[in-house]
């Protein structure tokens, strides 16, 4: 690599990283306009870094010394050494990001280190809204500064539609671990608790809790669609991984009790046509 500048060296890095950890935005973000493309994926590359946290730790204290490190390196705005970073504090000063957005994504995230079970639908719903919602409306910020302001509520929509369906597909994984996303009254609805759901002592009723999972990732999608074809064409990037989330959820649907026990995919040739309809076409008269 020797004669390559550092600042190539650095964006491959940050598009390497995305594509590895979340192969959908990474193509999502490939039909943004070249000058936008570097800025989105260090968005990304810092979502799935702090999305990953908890498979590289054993106790949540470390993590917590993690997540309090990339706050200290946005608040700084300085150079740190880590390409992330560095690549991330750039689009934020050359974006004019509100660094409030990402300290309340740093403190939602904490969750994810520990194992409490997730209280409520509401609780759900704030988690997503500072988590996929706000990364949505920054890489929207990025796309278009004067025409995001106006799809913020859309972007509320969307996160929580992406964010619930990721929570599905990440089933098999948190039941692992001891985590339970499923709010505790959509639990107590279908008949069980977070301790059983996750000893999976009752998988009626865990079936039961997760297609009310789904049914309440369908109503934000079916808000989000319904306003979606008046979406600024320029912003579409931000929300192409929306485009994959109907398709997702509809597998889980067909597969039965799959989400339990096993990961649903999309065909790599399937997603690449969903996303380039969306792309071209946005979400009208598909």
């Amino acid at each position: 690599m020797a004669g390559v500048p550092k600042t190539v060296k650095s964006g491959s890095i940050v598009m390497d990283a995305v594509r590895a950890a979340d192969h959908d935005q990474y193509l999502s973000a490939l039909y943004a306009p070249a000058d936008k493309r570097d800025a989105l994926f260090s968005l990304y590359a810092f979502n799935a870094e702090l999305a990953g946290v908890r498979d590289r730790i054993h106790e949540p204290l470390p993590g917590e010394v993690r997540l309090q490190w990339w706050r200290d390196a946005i608040a700084g705005g300085a150079e740190t050494g880590n390409p992330i970073a560095d690549a991330l504090g750039a689009t934020i000063a050359a974006n004019g990001l509100p660094k409030a957005a990402f300290d309340n994504m740093l403190e939602a995230r904490i969750f994810d280190l520990y194992d409490d079970p997730m209280p409520s639908r509401t609780d759900l719903e704030g988690y997503c809204g500072e988590t996929a919602a706000a990364l949505i409306q920054l890489a929207a910020i990025v796309l278009d500064p004067v025409a995001a302001p106006d799809f913020a509520e859309l972007a509320g929509r969307a996160g929580c539609a992406q964010a619930m369906t990721g929570l599905l597909l990440l089933l098999p994984l948190h039941r692992r671990r001891g985590q339970c996303f499923i709010p505790a009254d959509i639990l107590a609805a279908a008949g069980t608790s977070p301790e059983a759901f996750v000893k999976g002592e009752d998988e009626a009723a865990a079936k039961r809790a997760v297609a009310a999972m789904i049914a309440l990732a369908r109503e934000h999608l079916n808000a989000f669609e319904k306003a979606a074809p008046t979406l600024a064409v320029a912003l579409r990037p931000a929300f192409l991984p929306l485009a994959l989330t109907r398709a997702y959820l509809d597998k889980m649907e067909k597969a039965g009790p799959s989400p339990l026990g096993t990961t649903v995919k999309l065909s790599t040739i399937g997603r690449h046509w969903v996303l380039l309809r969306h792309a071209m076409r946005g979400w009208a008269a598909l």
